[in-house]
């Protein structure tokens, strides 16, 4: 191991780091469900007698962009304050 650190301060450390990778993909979620949004509107813009099949593909499209989002924060939530990774030491 490291000399100077323990092993549950790396283990905290590493799992820290997973949690804001965690946050970052729901980030880029949300980036992405704007994007998409906005693509809609341009859409109904030019189609407007399409709007109802363009918004239902869109909402399940966020639906499923949402899903991402909310796992990436239960598990940011289980690496910062349940602290799995612990309990193997």
């Amino acid at each position: 191991m490291l000399q100077g650190i323990s092993s549950e301060a790396f283990i905290l450390g590493c799992s820290a780091i997973g949690a804001s990778i965690a946050i970052l993909a729901g980030s880029l979620g949300a980036l992405g469900q704007g994007i998409a949004t906005g693509k809609a509107c341009e859409a109904v813009g030019r189609q407007p007698e399409a709007s109802a099949e363009i918004t239902r593909t869109m909402v399940l499209g966020q639906a499923i962009t949402e899903t991402n989002s909310i796992y990436g924060l239960v598990i940011a939530i289980i690496l910062l304050f349940v602290q799995p990774l612990l309990a193997g030491l």
